[in-house]
């Protein structure tokens, strides 16, 4: 689907940390990791963890969300997104989303906003930038923090901003299929110097300056100087690496131009996406369902994968979790999307020619 390129000074420099012995979560890759990545982002701080959900996790711990707390995020995303509001003992409050951008949609943000709602999560889906102008609006009139979930969207912007840091704080991912990678990572990054403060200490157990003295319940998030390493290697191509993924999507869009039966990716206004993932919906006139398309493609040897199934569709959010009244509401765009929707190749190292084969092989299983 979307393997990893290595193709910069990933392997000297962790080698250079082998030969320094510095392999684990100390040492100088560390730091300039965060320094870099932050810097791409137009942030002020970074603090490098172990993956993107501990990032996630970490953003609404430095936050002070907790039990009694509602978090507003979209039906329609990665099951992270709700589960690190419940690690908090905070609830996750369900919005369904835009039926053209996929993202949360803003307009149906403010009807579930509660006096214990604390704040929102902006996930930006497949790499596209939800609308951060509505969005910050809304969290201003609530007095709420905007939570950026920009774990597939390494340098997508939103009106000439860079995702991240258009929030209060912002949460990616370097696992191995992300633009950015380092085999698994994450990173908190925010404008705001206490925000930063908090999530570095609570990533290491939150040591104190007192040796084995600890004043906060932390957690064991460290990222490895070696990972560090990679990133930063990575971090050397960035605009590269998110100019090739723009190229992916406009081929696809040029082979897709004339079929009516998709639903392709659509920008909102004043989004730049980077189409970390490349998806397609499949309409009623495709007259095949997508568990048959993805099979017949799987046949000819193109992977693919399926959107993701909403957040009230969890077997997990049933149950003693049953009682949240999002989970018995309907979501219908979400809905359409975790049935129809899915992925085609969209790695790095793909070829015109391997663009060619996937959307022929697609197109010949339209009944």
């Amino acid at each position: 689907m979307c393997s990893p390129v290595l193709d910069g000074k990933e392997l000297d420099y962790a080698l250079e940390c082998f030969a320094t012995n510095w392999i684990s979560s100390l040492g100088e890759f560390i730091p300039q990791f965060e320094r870099k990545f932050a810097g791409l982002c137009a942030a002020s701080h970074g603090v490098a963890c172990c993956n993107g959900t501990a990032a996630l996790h970490l953003a609404l711990e430095a936050l002070g969300i907790g039990a009694g707390d509602e978090v507003i995020i979209p039906s329609f995303t990665l099951i992270v997104s709700a589960n690190v509001v419940c690690w908090t003992g905070a609830t996750p409050v369900l919005v369904d989303i835009c039926p053209d951008t996929w993202c949360i949609g803003p307009d149906l943000i403010e009807a579930k906003i509660t006096s214990r709602t604390r704040a929102i999560m902006a996930v930006h889906m497949y790499g596209h930038p939800c609308e951060m102008g509505p969005i910050r609006d809304i969290a201003r009139r609530h007095g709420l923090y905007v939570i950026e979930d920009a774990a597939q969207a390494h340098g997508a912007t939103y009106r000439g901003r860079t995702v991240g840091a258009i929030g209060d704080v912002g949460c990616f991912s370097f696992y191995a299929n992300k633009i950015i990678t380092t085999g698994e990572g994450g990173m908190v990054v925010t404008n705001d110097a206490a925000t930063a403060e908090r999530a570095a200490l609570l990533r290491n157990q939150a040591f104190g300056e007192e040796r084995f003295v600890h004043d906060h319940v932390g957690f064991n998030y460290r990222m490895t100087n070696i990972q560090a390493a990679v990133g930063y290697a990575q971090c050397e191509r960035f605009d590269e690496k998110v100019a090739r993924k723009r190229e992916l999507a406009a081929e696809y869009y040029r082979l897709l131009a004339n079929e009516d039966a998709l639903q392709l990716p659509a920008r909102g206004e004043g989004c730049e996406p980077v189409y970390w993932m490349y998806g397609v919906v499949l309409k009623d006139e495709f007259g095949r369902t997508r568990q048959e398309v993805c099979k017949r493609l799987e046949a000819a040897g193109i992977e693919t994968r399926s959107f993701f199934v909403p957040m009230h569709r969890q077997p997990v959010f049933q149950g003693e979790h049953r009682r949240w009244p999002d989970l018995r509401g309907r979501y219908p765009v979400s809905e359409r999307l975790g049935e129809r929707g899915f992925y085609l190749p969209s790695g790095l190292s793909l070829t015109p020619d391997d663009q060619a084969f996937v959307v022929e092989q697609l197109l010949e299983c339209k009944r």
